[in-house]
């Protein structure tokens, strides 16, 4: 069995204790707090690579890599440099620069199905506003998501399936009005039949269906074969809008992101997380005659001080030309397959319910015997296994994220040896999560 390698926690303990007399349960998003899997939250002093240490000084490696932003791995020297040039030019203008240029060239290449872009500075901001855009262009006000897919905290998007596949949302969190969620249907992800249902409940309602393309928000769920082509097809032929919400997928599976590893063209593009570098960024895009509805050139009204930043549009660009070089997606996609297969049968010979899904250099282990192809047989995991997964996997040195519902990332800074060592940490941590 591995050895434990982190010393102690009691810096992070004692900080934690203080957080949550400053922040709202000690943190500034909720999974961070470890709710779902128990024990005290790590605080992260410092990263390079693909490791990350926290207070105590105990080293990780991280295959959280800040939710998926730095696909690059942290503190990329290339980055850095490019991030401190900028700032020395100044943080921030209120103005437009050349740097909102040449990234919006470089999605442009990378997305041919965005003609135009729109930067702003959250993922949450980025989805509020397409579909804001989809509604105007539409005339509609109906909007179509799927269970367990997540969006944001936007008012529209928060909402969660009611009693049948049918039924409109209801609303996730309190504050978020009834009204709001009445507009959103729910249904099944991968579900067509749902769809089809769901359109014939409200013949000229739906103003758009925003998807991720692949799920990331209730652990990675890839779509099943023809799902996404015969969406784009039953959009067109509804007169709604198709919207990929690509902020985890976006330049992760692909440079192109979901629609280029799949082959489907949606109508608008959300993106964050790669897009930025590691900076707070977020972005819509799509078609042109789409785009132009909005102010100042069409009545749709979205702004933001902060949209453009100088130092977040740096952080993107010098982070998008490292993945334009040759190969990069090719090693991500054999290092991610090291991993996830190692996984899989380290848990085989510990005898442990487990199936892998990933896409790319995106992955989920579920403590689950059957597939997982839907947000309902996502929630048929273990969770307790998973968080004595966690934990174990945590003492020896290996980050993962802290619910069993979440997306692993692999990062450019990730090796060999760091897969070797975490399978190695894998053999010991199933043992221990067998234990009921």
């Amino acid at each position: 069995m591995t050895e434990i390698v982190t010393a102690s926690t009691a810096r992070s303990a004692a900080l934690f204790a203080e957080a949550q007399g400053l922040l709202p349960g000690g943190v500034d998003s909720p999974v961070r707090a470890f709710r779902a899997v128990g024990g005290t939250p790590r605080f992260i002093a410092r990263a390079r690579g693909a490791a990350v240490w926290d207070v105590d000084d105990n080293r990780y490696i991280d295959y959280l890599a800040s939710w998926g932003p730095l696909i690059a791995g942290h503190a990329h020297p290339g980055v850095v440099a490019a991030i401190q040039e900028a700032a020395a030019r100044g943080t921030s203008y209120g103005a437009t620069t050349e740097a909102e240029l040449d990234l919006a060239r470089i999605v442009k290449q990378a997305f041919p199905s965005i003609d135009l872009v729109r930067f702003v500075s959250s993922g949450t901001e980025a989805t509020m506003s397409a579909l804001r855009l989809a509604r105007a262009f539409t005339r509609r006000d109906k909007i179509l998501k799927f269970d367990g897919g997540y969006h944001g905290h936007a008012d529209d998007v928060l909402v969660q399936a009611g009693s049948g596949p049918l039924t409109f949302g209801q609303p996730d969190s309190p504050g978020v009005p009834a009204a709001s969620a009445s507009q959103t249907v729910s249904v099944p992800y991968n579900d067509l039949a749902a769809i089809r249902d769901a359109f014939q409940a409200h013949p000229g309602e739906i103003a758009a269906v925003i998807v991720e393309p692949v799920a990331g928000n209730m652990g990675v769920v890839p779509p099943q074969p023809g799902f996404l082509e015969h969406l784009r097809a039953m959009t067109r032929e509804q007169g709604s809008l198709l919207i990929f919400d690509e902020i985890i997928t976006g330049f992760r599976i692909a440079l192109g992101g979901a629609q280029e590893r799949f082959r489907v063209t949606p109508d608008l593009t959300c993106l964050g997380k790669i897009v930025g570098g590691g900076l707070p960024v977020g972005a819509y895009g799509g078609r042109r005659e789409i785009m132009e509805q909005i102010s100042p050139v069409g009545p749709v009204y979205q702004a933001g001080t902060l949209s453009g930043n100088p130092l977040a549009m740096t952080a993107g660009v010098s982070t998008l030309r490292l993945l334009g070089e040759p190969g990069v997606y090719d090693h991500l996609e054999r290092l991610a397959a090291r991993l996830v297969d190692g996984l899989g049968s380290a848990a085989q010979a510990a005898g442990v319910a487990y199936t892998a899904n990933r896409v790319g250099s995106m992955f989920t282990g579920f403590f689950s015997d059957a597939t997982v192809t839907d947000y309902a047989s996502a929630k048929r995991a273990n969770t307790r296994r998973y968080a004595r997964f966690f934990h174990a996997m945590l003492e020896r040195g290996v980050y993962l994220a802290p619910s069993q519902f979440e997306a692993g990332f692999v990062s450019l800074a990730h090796t060999d040896a760091d897969i070797d060592a975490t399978l190695t940490a894998a053999e010991a941590a199933f043992a221990l999560a067998s234990r009921e």
